[in-house]
């Protein structure tokens, strides 16, 4: 009898256990189950593996490859070095910066700065000297206003805004700014511009004496400031509005010449002789 029930009690135990050890097989076949759900797939990246200037033609030692989930990669970026070497930045970069497409110019298109220059645009430079460049705070990437002074039609002196809200691509040489701020020393400012106002640059620094005006990046608002001449600015006169043109006189058509009047016709009776003779007429005054 107690033999009997040993073997039942081991049977028993025996159940609960094979149950047990379903019941962890099945709890920890979830739980991987739902790490595997939640599991990021992770591929790769390139960044910029140091700050790289504008219009520098990235080579291997410019660049790396960073791990980077495949469900957040940005559009545009790339995931092999291969794939951006040998193209020219079009606008700086930082130290583990993305490379984006955008940010690159085609292979065909060469380095240096030409590859900033949008289509349609033109690069011209200005020759500047301290006071012209603001102290030297113009650099790359700042926006300036365009002003000349020279002599007007009438022989005064006239300053006036001639271009407004320009890009500055390069100082000198150099088409970064400083990464402290600090001033730059420089003969020559770079500037983007229509190929409109390449013809108005160029004739107002031959033709007058150019300075910048420095603005700030985010106020693009255009107020096209009246011309200041010498005689207004030292006399407080108002500007001298130009001349209307004057009216033409309508000149009345002459009366027509009167008409002479017609000769009359006389019968003259001398004796036995008839004869006719004319007679000029004469005008009747009234």
């Amino acid at each position: 009898m107690d033999q009997k029930k040993m073997v039942v009690g081991l049977l028993v135990a025996l159940v609960f256990g094979l149950v047990a050890a379903r019941y962890v097989y099945t709890q920890l076949r979830n739980a991987r189950m739902a790490v595997g759900k939640g599991a990021v797939v992770t591929g790769r990246i390139v960044v910029a593996a140091k700050p790289i200037v504008l219009g520098e033609r990235l080579t291997t030692g410019d660049l790396r490859e960073i791990p980077w989930p495949d469900a957040t990669r940005p559009a545009g970026s790339f995931m092999r070095l291969e794939d951006c070497l040998d193209r020219a930045l079009i606008t700086p970069v930082v130290e583990n910066e993305l490379i984006l497409e955008g940010k690159l110019a085609p292979k065909e298109a060469g380095g240096g700065l030409s590859v900033a220059i949008p289509q349609g645009t033109r690069a011209i430079s200005v020759r500047v000297d301290d006071v012209v460049s603001v102290a030297g705070f113009v650099v790359p990437g700042t926006m300036v206003d365009v002003l000349v002074t020279g002599a007007s039609a009438g022989g005064d002196s006239v300053t006036r805004t001639i271009l407004q809200d320009l890009r500055v691509l390069a100082v000198g040489q150099k088409s970064e700014a400083d990464r402290e701020g600090k001033p730059q020393t420089y003969t020559v400012v770079t500037l983007l511009v229509s190929p409109e106002d390449a013809e108005k640059v160029t004739m107002a620094s031959t033709e007058g004496k150019i300075h910048l005006a420095l603005r700030n990046t985010i106020d693009t608002k255009e107020i096209n400031p009246p011309a200041v001449s010498r005689t207004s600015l030292f006399t407080g006169a108002p500007p001298v509005k130009p001349e209307a043109a004057p009216h033409k006189v309508r000149r009345e058509a002459a009366p027509p010449a009167p008409k002479p009047p017609e000769p009359y016709l006389i019968d003259v009776i001398r004796g036995d002789k008839k004869e006719t003779q004319s007679f000029a007429g004469q005008q009747v005054h009234q």
